[in-house]
């Protein structure tokens, strides 16, 4: 497999399709309510990363696994649709392409239960045969819908090549000091930012984010939703606010936001003004329905 010269990010993640209904209400435990005909859209916080940096204008690449399967050949094609090279896009095995089961609430808001399936089976030798990827890439971005170890090879091994790492620690788990200490930035959502900070961090995000630099990452970023983003760096903390705009579906703008962060740092942009560009896209990613779908181009962007 080939890996094209330039790249500016290479995402190592999930890639999952994304079964969505939407309901007026979440239901309660034990609880069912009616929802929306279903919908199934590309999705994976990878995928999204992926095609979120690319139709912006990066030259992207992602390593990932989805099954031999209908949901993985959707996430093929749009893939290569918003210009991602999947070149290095795994395919085999018996276990099927990962789906996230996602309800929207009338208010844009969602909760997630994803199934990992292929996700679960990307492994640190499919990273070590990726090497040339990570050497050729300005950037590498991480999120924890595949394996920690693999995680942590793909940490070591961008380390090594000297590319920037940014990490989404989502869903939130325990992480080796080598890799906290690698991320530049780590970019966590509020909910993120408390669990991994612990008790002793305040109710505040600056001190949510003093309490996670202290756990060794160069950087950090807290994404607030509708109140943008705080900024933590050797620089001093800094909050970034977010145009105003009415949410349709929330699902998939965090990864917009990491995705248009990520192409901006390998363009060369510093971590705040990285997180200004990435604030706006994550904005506009909420006026739309889904999360591919709503991601917007740099023409929208402009």
């Amino acid at each position: 497999m080939t890996t094209p010269a330039g790249l500016d990010v290479l995402v190592v993640g999930s890639a999952n399709a994304d079964l969505v209904t939407v309901v007026g209400r979440h239901p309660a435990p034990g609880e069912t309510v009616l929802g929306s005909d279903l919908t199934v859209h590309p999705g994976g916080k990878g995928a999204n990363q992926a095609v979120a940096a690319a139709r912006l204008g990066a030259a992207t690449a992602l390593l990932a696994r989805v099954g031999d399967d209908a949901h993985g050949r959707l996430l093929t094609a749009s893939l290569r649709e918003a210009g991602v090279h999947t070149g290095r896009l795994l395919t085999g095995g018996e276990a099927p392409t990962g789906v996230a089961l996602i309800t929207v609430g009338a208010a844009g808001d969602n909760t997630i239960v994803v199934s990992p399936g292929a996700n679960a089976r990307l492994s640190p030798d499919d990273v070590a045969a990726a090497r040339e990827a990570f050497a050729a890439a300005s950037v590498v971005s991480l999120q924890l819908e595949v394996p920690v170890e693999t995680v942590s090879k793909a940490v070591a091994v961008a380390v090594a090549a000297g590319t920037r790492v940014v990490l989404n620690p989502s869903p939130p788990a325990a992480l080796p000091p080598e890799v906290l200490a690698a991320c530049d930035p780590l970019v966590v959502n509020e909910h993120e930012a408390r669990l991994l900070a612990g008790g002793d961090a305040g109710a505040a995000p600056a001190g949510w984010a003093a309490a996670l630099r202290r756990l060794g990452p160069r950087s950090v970023v807290v994404t607030l939703g509708a109140a943008g983003a705080l900024v933590s760096c050797a620089g001093g903390t800094a909050c970034v606010a977010a145009p105003p705009v009415t949410a349709v579906d929330s699902t998939g703008a965090g990864d917009a936001f990491t995705g248009a962060l990520a192409w901006r740092l390998a363009r060369g942009d510093a971590l705040p003004d990285a997180v200004r560009v990435a604030v706006r896209v994550g904005a506009l990613a909420v006026t739309r329905a889904g999360a591919q779908p709503s991601f917007p181009t740099a023409a929208e962007l402009a």
